[in-house]
């Protein structure tokens, strides 16, 4: 049996983040991955879905050329060309990242499983590790309804190996997956419904940000059903797909081309044999760790969406730093982070701190600013007036408490945003701040001058 410093379970994103620190300390190393390398940012998330959105994006701008005095009479997508770039971009990353596990550790290409605490079987090959990191992330949640065993129903893994524009894509679930898919299908020329359970679309969020989000999707051609209960789906003998749900105790029925579930993840837990190892799950599966991602099991460490801590690369990438910081004896934290995202439908959604209904129900006092981009110079300039600004102010240091940049250039101004709140700065900083003209983000050093006390979001 071959033994290692360390033994890390999944390529996602932690595993880049640590393995040179790794590396630097001459530990010898172990990586057990039996499905593509890079996990899911790289393969299924990010990378792929990105490429997808600017390729939607250009077709959607060459529709509105006639907006900026373009005349373009006619046009046609691609699809097989959307998808081999999307493709070539994500493969070169999963390419690259195989290239430098091969050379600098041992990689096992296969699905591992514990045999006991310092045990891992991989396939037909056990190896031992004195420390092992699991970092397997999470998959597509399943949904028990009635059919949904005999219609070939997609995930966002599935969705990416498509070879034909779907006719007409059906949704179930109205958040960051349903959204991003939805605007890419329907910007590339399918039609599109969403189907959702609760009563607004992106529920965790404030209510002016979901209506906004529906009015845009609506206003491309998007079907939206709220408070629908999906109650059984079909598929005809000619491959249609029927949907049947429940809408304000109204029985209803679309049809559709293609199939695509997007109501959460599961941590990918449950074919690790964690039980023989001793290490504890939650109720959801999820593996229950310390503020350094330790596990009950002391020398057992788990990173990114497999602990439940966080779902976005960045947070796993931040795990793999908490976790080089608990190395080195500096004992950063998870729960010290601020909770920070982008959702990437057009235009984009970013939100970073506490939404304004967060803060009611924690019974944080707050005051509020909110601008529209419809008013910011920058965003008319670009013809990209839709969605707003909104940052929550504390009334006791004027520190920023939270943040919501819907709009052109969200994605990258949400992180201006960021750092103030980790550096605890008060918004009076932004006041005494020159930002270039012409910018969206120029307008926030002047939002300060209207804060009001939050009201019913």
């Amino acid at each position: 049996m071959k033994s290692y410093d360390v033994i890390i379970i999944g390529t996602g994103q932690a595993t880049g983040t640590i393995l040179p620190s790794l590396l630097a300390m001459k530990k010898s190393v172990a990586i057990v991955e039996g499905d593509r390398t890079g996990g899911s940012c790289v393969n299924w998330g990010c990378t792929p879905t990105k490429a997808l959105v600017a390729s939607a994006r250009n077709a959607h701008m060459v529709g509105r050329s006639a907006d900026f005095g373009i005349q373009v009479p006619d046009f046609t997508v691609d699809f097989t060309e959307v998808m081999e770039r999307m493709n070539a971009i994500r493969n070169s990353s999963t390419e690259g990242f195989t290239h430098w596990l091969d050379q600098s550790t041992d990689y096992y290409r296969s699905f591992g499983r514990f045999v006991d605490a310092h045990t891992i079987e991989v396939g037909d090959v056990t190896i031992r590790g004195d420390e092992i990191i699991i970092h397997t992330g999470a998959r597509a949640r399943e949904l028990d309804i009635p059919g949904m065993d005999s219609v070939p129903w997609l995930d966002n893994k599935r969705l990416l190996s498509l070879k034909e524009l779907p006719k007409h894509l059906l949704i179930i679930g109205g958040s960051y997956i349903g959204l991003e898919f939805a605007q890419i299908f329907r910007r590339l020329g399918s039609s599109v419904t969403i189907i959702e359970h609760a009563y607004s679309l992106i529920s965790h969020e404030d209510a002016d940000v979901s209506k906004r989000a529906k009015a845009i999707l609506e206003s491309e051609g998007i079907e939206v059903a709220l408070g629908s209960s999906v109650t059984k789906v079909e598929e005809t003998p000619e491959g249609v797909v029927k949907l049947s749900y429940l809408q304000g105790g109204n029985k209803k029925q679309v049809e559709g081309s293609h199939l695509l579930v997007g109501v959460g993840r599961r941590p990918n837990s449950d074919k690790l044999d964690l039980e023989k190892a001793g290490v504890k799950t939650n109720e959801r599966g999820y593996i229950e760790v310390d503020d350094q991602c330790r596990t009950n099991v002391s020398h057992i460490f788990a990173l990114g969406d497999v602990n439940g801590k966080g779902s976005f690369t960045h947070t796993s990438v931040h795990d793999g730093q908490v976790y080089l910081s608990a190395l080195a004896g500096e004992k950063r934290k998870i729960s010290d982070r601020i909770p920070i995202y982008c959702l990437y439908m057009d235009p984009p959604l970013a939100r970073v701190g506490l939404s304004e209904t967060q803060a009611r129900k924690q019974d944080i006092p707050f005051l509020v600013t909110k601008m529209q981009m419809s008013a910011i110079s920058r965003a008319k300039e670009k013809g990209e007036t839709k969605g707003f600004i909104k940052i929550l102010v504390s009334p006791e240091d004027d520190s920023i408490l939270g943040a919501a940049v819907f709009g052109v250039g969200g994605d990258e101004i949400i992180g201006m945003l960021a750092l103030a709140m980790e550096a605890k700065l008060s918004y009076k900083h932004f006041q005494n701040t020159v930002l270039p003209h012409p910018t969206v983000a120029e307008l926030i050093p002047f939002m300060f001058s209207n804060l009001s006390e939050g009201k019913d979001a």
